[in-house]
């Protein structure tokens, strides 16, 4: 008989920061997957100034050895270009596979057993087993992804999915022409840039069409088709599924969800990772006091900034007169998107770019003249997304939610 304090299923980076946040608590923490590491997954790879804070909470720092900071984000379009840095620190590209070391190195130091190629049965209504040995655990952590075996054995199922649409990622030898993360908006779909050394750049495409190729993106991209020309490969094309999806609990009895498991936001938002951290540090708080109900009520928050994002960037894809538009507005007005940017960083209120920005945004897509071609239904919604959202958002903080 297997026993533990948290029994953690699955070890991607939301597994293994539970695993180091518990762990950090004093926890006899067991991390069980049936992969062996380093793990690999099609990701943008770039960590915000906010992910590297919370990623130091978990006792872990990243330099120039690890990766390649950065220090903005810059939307591109074939009409108009607009970047803004951050005000509080700087990013950091790093290969997906570096930051799994880095968190499996974390574990490993503090003390968490690591069952790599292991497999848990997962029953409804029965004891995890892994590799068929019964296990004692007074918690279980399901951060085993967006098809979680972990979350249809609660009960909790799908969800509801707000979002799908695919990504497909690549790494380039050469030399970052730029330290900002460059969004390059196409027809077909975006295509994220971030350096992760000093000679090599990780290229993601995300699209609505899952037959739509990379080739195919960057082909309606000449401007950044021009950096790569003759640029050499470093990796195998890799592509994965990107959802924004929410669950209406994470928790049941003595079991939660983390990472993918419990909901996610878009790629478009860059905050998939970050949010694996927050979580993994809040449901540690909660387990240190055996109160579940911690983790149930604060898990909203962590995701609402990124839904409310991943809305908003969504309409820029589905609806190229709104992008225009909408990107016109932001590099005519550059101070309107480092707002934007630092709202989504938390480091300014929604409330704030209510009253400053979403005003103008709205006039400019009124007087947009693919605007009249527009049903009215969509329109408003178009224009009201963030006032609405925004407005829930301030409601449920007046209510210290």
């Amino acid at each position: 008989m297997i026993r533990c304090d948290a029994l953690i299923v699955g070890g991607g980076p939301a597994g293994l920061a539970a695993a180091i946040a518990l762990r950090q608590k004093g926890l006899d923490v067991l991390l069980a997957d049936a992969l062996r590491p380093p793990i690999d997954k099609a990701c943008g790879e770039g960590l915000m100034p906010d992910a590297r804070k919370d990623l130091a909470a978990l006792g872990i720092s990243t330099s120039e050895q690890d990766g390649a900071s950065f220090d903005g984000i810059a939307f591109l379009s074939p009409r108009h270009q607009v970047a803004a840095h951050f005000e509080r620190g700087s990013g950091i590209g790093i290969r997906r596979l570096q930051l799994h070391s880095l968190l499996v190195a974390r574990c490993q130091e503090l003390g968490v057993r690591l069952a790599w190629g292991s497999r848990v049965l997962v029953s409804d209504g029965r004891p995890l087993l892994l590799d068929s040995k019964r296990c004692v655990y007074r918690y279980v952590v399901g951060a085993d992804g967006q098809s979680s075996r972990v979350r249809q054995s609660i009960g909790l199922g799908q969800g509801t999915t707000i979002s799908r649409r695919f990504g497909t990622r690549c790494h380039y030898r050469i030399k970052p022409w730029s330290r900002m993360v460059e969004v390059h908006w196409g027809e077909l779909g975006q295509a994220y840039i971030t350096p992760v050394g000093p000679q090599e750049i990780c290229v993601a495409i995300v699209a609505s069409d899952p037959v739509v190729r990379m080739e195919a993106v960057l082909a309606g991209l000449p401007a950044l088709q021009a950096h790569l020309q003759g640029a050499a490969k470093l990796s195998t094309v890799r592509g994965a599924l990107t959802t924004t999806r929410k669950l209406r609990r994470v928790t049941a009895g003595n079991v939660a969800l983390a990472g993918d498991a419990s909901g996610s936001a878009d790629a478009v938002t860059g905050e998939g990772i970050a949010l694996s951290f927050r979580q993994a540090l809040l449901l540690a708080k909660a387990i240190a006091v055996d109160d579940l109900g911690i983790y149930e009520a604060g898990h909203p928050a962590i995701l609402r900034m990124p839904h409310l994002m991943s809305r908003v960037m969504l309409r820029l894809d589905a609806w190229p007169w709104f992008r225009d538009s909408a990107l016109g507005l932001l590099s005519a007005q550059p101070q309107l998107f480092a707002h934007l940017l630092r709202m989504h960083l938390g480091e300014r209120s929604l409330g704030d770019f209510m009253l400053r920005g979403a005003p103008a945004l709205g006039l400019r897509l009124l007087l947009a003249p693919a605007a009249k071609h527009m049903p009215s239904g969509e329109l408003a919604h178009s224009i009201f997304t963030m006032g609405v959202v925004g407005e829930t958002e301030l409601n449920a903080q007046s209510r210290g939610r």
